[in-house]
């Protein structure tokens, strides 16, 4: 294949080559896409792993001890929107790359520490106290996770392929779950239910920490998205806006809500399709665990294939129609999910209900992260999208498990079905009114139009 040169946006001297610049994207691509999978491997070995481990940290006996241990998950994204600030702010004004390092470091650690807590029979209530601990640590290292690599990954990627590209954010984000749910099918099929509740789950969160390892060095090597330029005017003290509240909640407010709009339904449908719906599956096949990891593995991997396609129609017909898409397909069907997967004894009609589910979520998931990172400049950027993601995401996301739960003990699951379903209204009514197609971004202005300068 010829090489071949258009000119680069203004203000960049230079020539871009095309192939050339497309292999860079690529490989950069791969290395920010395997920490974000070992990040969020982390994070979903918890839920993952929570039958199992619960009765380590709260007492069997108590009814409401399933419910605690969800409420553990829901707590830890109390520290995602300071973890969005702390490192959306160092990635504006250090770099992508540092701040990508650090956050996968600190949840390494964190995962680390989980891995060998005592449990409620060695040191009582202290047992929960500290797996909340750790867990507040890993919110605060997930919160700054999602925005620079969002960040980093949609400047990283080439004008053409930019949906594409950037939708290898949820490839591993979803990629994360779906090694959590392998290496439990490998414990089912190799260790018995007392082993894995014994000692298999420290096993799992051990796995995390130590995959960190190699990610750190991978890290390290990342180009930096940012522009030596950029990052110098801010080390001689030339530039004091980058990166900081200030110049976000004055200048840039707008964008900030239309990000937490736009997360609000996408964040509550992932985690009541993704986390919520499989917990429905393995509790349906109780009696046969075997069966549940093999279906919720099946769903889980269609959805991480479902991703680079829905970039790369993104890339065709532009952001806004696979947005709406999600949204008119979630306002309909979550009620039929949520209603009948309960009843799905048989495992491929459990199996359907969540693929037609991930098919409707791969239009939020595989493009949100670079809808997003389109609405805020260069300095700004990954505190915008961090921040805006993580005050949404803290309030919706993160505990919709435990909603759905309290619900499910309450005799309401159908409160919680109305619930969902009009949050991701509210969402869709700003794809509708306040999206437009192809228009030119933030992203455009820095490095050309995704789209040759199509406006819809």
């Amino acid at each position: 294949m010829s090489v071949t040169s258009q000119p680069n946006p203004p203000g960049s001297p230079g020539i871009i080559r095309e192939e050339t610049s497309l292999r860079n994207a690529v490989w950069n691509t791969v290395k920010g896409s395997a920490g974000n999978l070992v990040e969020w491997y982390d994070v979903y070995t918890y839920t993952v792993f929570v039958t199992y481990f619960e009765s380590q940290f709260f007492d069997p006996a108590d009814a409401n001890s399933t419910l605690m241990a969800y409420a553990v998950f829901a707590i830890t994204f109390v520290m995602r929107p300071l973890g969005s600030w702390f490192f959306g702010r160092w990635a504006d004004r250090h770099g992508r790359r540092s701040a990508l390092t650090l956050s996968v470091t600190v949840m390494a650690l964190a995962s680390l520490v989980v891995a060998i807590l005592p449990t409620r029979d060695s040191i009582g209530v202290w047992a929960a106290v500290l797996l909340t601990l750790c867990r507040l640590v890993q919110g605060f290292a997930t919160g700054g996770e999602y925005g620079t690599s969002a960040t980093y990954m949609s400047e990283a990627a080439t004008r053409g392929h930019r949906g594409f590209l950037s939708s290898f954010q949820y490839v591993t984000l979803v990629g994360g779950q779906v090694v959590a749910q392998l290496v439990l099918l490998i414990m089912t099929s190799t260790m018995s239910k007392a082993d894995i509740t014994a000692y298999g789950w420290r096993i799992a969160f051990a796995i995390g920490g130590v995959a960190a390892v190699v990610v750190f060095w991978l890290r390290r090597t990342m180009d930096e998205s940012l522009t030596a330029e950029h990052l110098d005017e801010i080390r001689n003290g030339q530039d004091r806006s980058s990166g900081t509240l200030r110049e976000l909640l004055v200048n840039y407010w707008r964008p900030l809500l239309l990000v937490f709009l736009i997360t609000m339904g996408g964040t509550v449908a992932f985690y009541t399709y993704s986390v919520n719906a499989p917990a429905i599956v393995k509790s349906t096949f109780r009696d046969s665990p075997m069966t549940g990891t093999l279906v919720n593995l099946t769903a889980l991997i269609i959805l991480c294939a479902l991703q680079p396609l829905g970039g790369l129609i993104s890339d065709k017909i532009g952001r806004k129609p696979l947005l709406v898409w999600f949204g008119v397909g979630g306002v309909l069907y979550t009620w039929v999910m949520i209603g009948y997967l309960p009843r799905a004894t048989s495992p491929w009609a459990a199996l359907g209900l969540l693929v037609v589910g991930f098919i409707i979520l791969t239009g939020y998931t595989s493009i949100n992260a670079l809808v997003k990172a389109e609405q805020f400049p260069a300095h700004i950027r990954a505190l915008g999208v961090g921040l805006g993601y993580g005050l949404a995401n803290s309030i919706f996301g993160g505990t919709a498990p435990m909603i759905y739960q309290a619900a499910k003990l309450a005799n309401n699951v159908s409160g919680f079905i109305v619930y969902v379903t009009a949050t991701i209204f509210v969402s869709l009514i700003v794809y509708v009114f306040f999206l437009r197609n192809k228009a030119q971004t933030h992203l455009d202005r820095e490095q050309g139009h995704a789209f040759g300068g199509v406006v819809d």
